[in-house]
């Protein structure tokens, strides 16, 4: 899914409150950190990453990687925090995506 430009703001304005829930150290991003990052956007379709001072790895990058491997939509990335949007596939978790839709 594609984001226009309103349902990305709108995308911002919602993960503007949120807390970071996944953050990635000096062990990078591996394949069990892509499994868990996939099953929280299945649960909460907009989550915040960080990226810590240790790492080694580049906020682009990183959303390169995660956009190819877990198909989701990299919304913002302000220094090294990164917005991640995927819409969930059961429908008792579509809150946000169900708003999206309609912009």
């Amino acid at each position: 899914m594609e984001l226009r430009g309103k349902q990305k703001r709108f995308l911002r304005s919602q993960a503007h409150h949120l807390n970071p829930i996944f953050q990635i150290g000096k062990n990078g991003l591996n394949e069990e950190v892509l499994v868990q990052i996939a099953e929280a956007l299945e649960k909460r379709e907009l989550i915040k990453i960080s990226l810590l001072q240790n790492t080694d790895e580049v906020a682009e990058d990183v959303a390169t990687v995660l956009e190819a491997k877990i198909h989701c939509e990299v919304v913002q990335i302000i220094g090294r925090v990164l917005v991640l949007f995927k819409p969930s596939n059961k429908e008792k978790y579509q809150k946000i995506s169900r708003e999206v839709k309609t912009i």
